[in-house]
């Protein structure tokens, strides 16, 4: 039986939740540029960049555990890897005991890695296959100068494999990555992460790719290694199961940003943010006979290289109004979400009316729809004002400040947009969250 780890709410009562931060993260942004082709390259044009952590800050204590979670594609593992400056952020810093770490060059973060250590997703591509255990858990080691004889070696690591549960240890110390099971080989991982008595492990989906037997002992072993170590977690997952068992607080990922963060507890029963929502109600219903009503976010997770302007999750989002930022492209996706429901008739009468709608894929505020040859501007508006009374709980209408047609086609202006920023529940406990829903000055 899974025994949860220590809640939050007990630490806080004995007085260690004013324990001082043993990690800050600060406006962590990380964006990987595009390559582009080979002229563009030649000629040194800016081909753009993928902003996979754009704008991260949070602050974990010591003894803690805190879940990033997210889709694919939210960028929870690239700021995992910032943390142990495995990729180097673009702007913001990372602060390990109040020393920044992020700028520090790799000759001296090195020593720091002894006290911060991954356990990375895939067991079979995390261990060396031409080395034993032996070798393998012990390598950490001899990077580090701990240890002064093979033999003192050889005891550390016959001490890691018996706290992760690989016993009897003479019989696992000759043995090579490929004759273990899954949950054997995670188990070696988490040995040579913790072999160097690390502060600090970021644990990215360590029991996504094990077997449904074994995923809740890897996870219980992450649990007792905690209390025995006084071990802190960053938990990497898109499992929101596993991070309500084993997580003191999650923060909620998506496209890059943090749009929800709070105590787990706290966040699961009462969830703030419409992609919080949406993803605990997608989680599966075991009683094929309860039905429970899901609002799932519409289409798909949006271009990380040019996101959506003002709340990324908006165009998705079906608590979105005004201010959430509508622009030229959902306007685009919602005239082609209408078409790829429409017969081959009704879609040809109203593709007829609209001219290149190309100019509409450039995020702006302020677009043309252009009518096409033989149609006019009042063409143009007849029929997105019939978009518009033929759906009106569309939230993009809520969004469009003024409709104006003219000779070649309609001006579409959409009102202006603010960027939304965590801020406090406004109640004791209740989680920060970033949506305008909860901005009295925009409601």
């Amino acid at each position: 039986m899974l025994t949860r780890p220590e809640s939050a709410e007990a630490r806080s009562a004995a007085g260690e939740e004013t324990a001082p931060a043993l990690l800050e993260v600060r406006d962590v942004e990380v964006h990987f540029a595009l390559r582009g082709g080979f002229l563009q390259r030649m000629l040194g044009r800016d081909t753009g960049s993928v902003k996979a952590v754009d704008g991260v800050s949070f602050s974990l204590r010591r003894g803690e555990v805190l879940g990033l979670v997210g889709e694919s594609g939210s960028g929870k593992t690239t700021l995992g890897k910032a943390v142990l400056s495995l990729v180097r952020p673009t702007a913001g810093s990372v602060l390990l005991d109040g020393q920044t770490i992020s700028t520090l060059p790799e000759h001296l973060v090195r020593p720091l890695r002894r006290r911060m250590q991954p356990v990375f997703q895939d067991p079979h591509a995390s261990l060396n296959p031409t080395m034993t255990l032996e070798q393998a858990i012990g390598h950490p080691l001899q990077i580090h100068h701990v240890g002064s004889t093979p033999d003192q070696r050889r005891a550390l690591v016959a001490e890691a494999l018996e706290r992760v549960g690989l016993v009897p240890v003479g019989r696992f110390m000759s043995k090579y990555p490929g004759e273990l099971s899954g949950g054997q080989r995670q188990r070696a991982s988490i040995a040579r992460a913790i072999i160097l008595g690390p502060d600090l492990v970021v644990a990215d989906e360590p029991v996504s790719m094990l077997d449904m037997s074994v995923r809740a002992k890897v996870l219980q072993l992450l649990v007792d290694l905690k209390q025995e170590l006084g071990l802190t977690y960053l938990y990497v997952t898109h499992d929101l199961a596993t991070a309500r068992f084993f997580c003191d607080r999650v923060a909620i990922m998506y496209l890059g940003r943090i749009v929800e963060i709070g105590a787990t507890d706290e966040l699961y029963r009462n969830p703030r943010h419409p992609y919080t929502r949406a993803l605990l109600e997608a989680i599966p219903e075991p009683d094929p006979e309860h039905r429970i009503p899901r609002r799932l976010p519409r289409g798909e997770v949006p271009d990380a290289t040019v996101p959506p302007l003002g709340c990324s999750f908006h165009p998705r989002c079906p608590d979105a109004f005004g201010p959430c930022g509508w622009e030229s492209r959902d306007l685009r996706n919602l005239l082609e979400m209408r078409w790829a429901v429409l017969g081959p008739d009704e879609f040809r009468k109203e593709r007829d009316v609209l001219g290149d709608l190309s100019g509409l894929s450039v995020p702006s505020l302020d677009v043309d729809v252009p009518a096409a040859p033989g149609h006019s501007g009042s063409d143009v508006a007849t029929l997105l004002d019939w978009h518009r009374k033929s759906d009106p709980d569309e939230p993009l209408w809520k969004g469009v400040a003024q409709m104006e047609p003219g000779p070649t086609g309609v001006r579409v202006r959409f009102r202006d947009h603010a960027d939304p920023v965590l801020t406090d529940g406004g109640a004791p406990g209740a989680a920060q969250v970033a949506c305008h829903l909860y901005d009295r000055d925009l409601n």
